[in-house]
């Protein structure tokens, strides 16, 4: 065990947990109408407990577990068995590295929350959410980071899929999952209202902002060059996205506003994670500057001519960010082309595929959507029974 790499993933695992309670919450929250933003806030906080308890029944062994098909890791490991303060995952106590891992099962299927706003059953959220996590998620994770078919020596060659921190196995599924989700429910009744507190998302994206060195950084697993690095070209690219995003909206529109300068900062975020282990500041900008313009224009291609109702635009920020980065390895020639594009097409089709049964077999359970007048009445009371303001719009 290395002390110092321990402490630093100690530091990084509440870094990543701080970004969905209460950044994501927060971002999420201020982004819908008043009645619905303390359902948004149960849905994120619910889904941190649930994945936890999950994550150490199944999610973990099925990610890191012992087996060695290439497919999953087994139930080896299952609520960590053989598991003890003294057992070691690299230089770290494995149980760090099972926290620090299970707070990323976490923000996954918590970012998925954003597709679903404002007309979704509390019920179907929680064992969709459960359902997906184990066997999406967990399984894209051991095929990637557990020494599964995708990583190096597997199917794609000797390099593997290079994904550092997410691109592929957190970005891609969640973005790909949530505008599954978005088709599969319709879209809101009502989708004139604007966010009802941009406050709230300007704080919400400044806590991500901060958790995102934790969530990059972290991913090197010790406390050295390479973590200083990727923490570094994490804030380069978030700052420079920001910029690119105000900018290119300034032409667009005449004004360059809060929530959209903060969701470049979430699209520069979202977009550096794959690459951040692997490429310098120059590149980052560069990175950057490109997320910032196309993850807007994403958002318009989804939201206006496709018109599909991912509300709070998962995919087009999370999803698509995550995908370009991912590309963005194999330009400045850190993986290889057949390696990234076919990692992104296998787990992009699983992922559809998977969040399409997942989603059917749950709403077999649960209905999907709530009813018209639960819609309009708002989910804070109507699934809650509780109230954010006293008056709400």
């Amino acid at each position: 065990m290395n002390g110092a790499d321990t402490a630093w993933i100690i530091v990084a695992t509440a870094l990543v947990l701080f970004m969905t309670l209460p950044g994501l919450a927060l971002f999420y929250g201020g982004l819908v109408r008043s009645r619905n933003v303390l359902s948004v806030f149960m849905q994120c906080y619910a889904i941190a407990c649930l994945m936890s308890v999950l994550w150490l029944a199944l999610g973990y062994s099925i990610a890191f577990g012992p087996a060695d098909s290439g497919i999953w890791g087994g139930l080896g490991k299952a609520f960590l068995a053989g598991v003890t303060a003294e057992s070691l995952s690299g230089t770290l106590p494995e149980v760090l590295f099972f926290a620090f891992q299970m707070t990323f099962a976490i923000i996954t299927p918590a970012l998925i929350v954003g597709a679903y706003v404002e007309r979704v059953g509390f019920g179907f959220v929680m064992l969709f959410s459960g359902l997906w996590m184990l066997f999406c998620y967990a399984p894209v994770v051991h095929w990637i980071w557990g020494g599964g078919m995708m990583a190096d020596g597997g199917i794609f060659g000797a390099t593997g899929v290079r994904d550092f921190a997410g691109g592929v196995v957190v970005h891609e599924t969640a973005g790909l999952a949530a505008l599954v989700l978005a088709v599969m429910l319709g879209a809101r009744r009502d989708k004139t209202k604007p966010p009802h507190n941009p406050g709230y998302v300007m704080i919400g994206a400044a806590m991500l902002w901060v958790g995102w060195f934790g969530f990059n950084g972290g991913s090197q697993l010790a406390a050295d060059g390479g973590a200083a690095m990727a923490l570094t070209v994490t804030h380069i690219s978030a700052a420079t996205a920001s910029l690119s995003w105000a900018l290119w909206e300034k032409i667009k529109y005449g004004k360059a506003s809060l929530v959209g300068i903060v969701t470049g900062t979430i699209a520069g975020l979202a977009s550096i994670t794959p690459a951040s282990g692997f490429v310098g500041p120059l590149e980052a900008l560069a990175i950057g500057g490109v997320a910032g313009i196309l993850c807007q224009e994403a958002v318009n291609l989804i939201k206006f001519r496709l018109k599909i109702d991912d509300t709070l635009d998962v995919f087009a920020v999370h999803g698509v960010g995550g995908i370009f980065g991912t590309l963005m390895i194999a330009v400045f020639g850190q993986g290889a082309w057949a390696a990234q594009l076919g990692g992104l097409a296998v787990v992009g089709v699983f992922t559809v595929v998977m969040t399409v049964l997942v989603a059917r077999l749950a709403g077999l359970v649960t209905p999907m959507r709530v009813d018209p007048e639960a819609e309009v009445t708002g989910l804070d009371l109507t699934a809650h029974g509780e109230r954010a303001y006293e008056f709400t719009s």
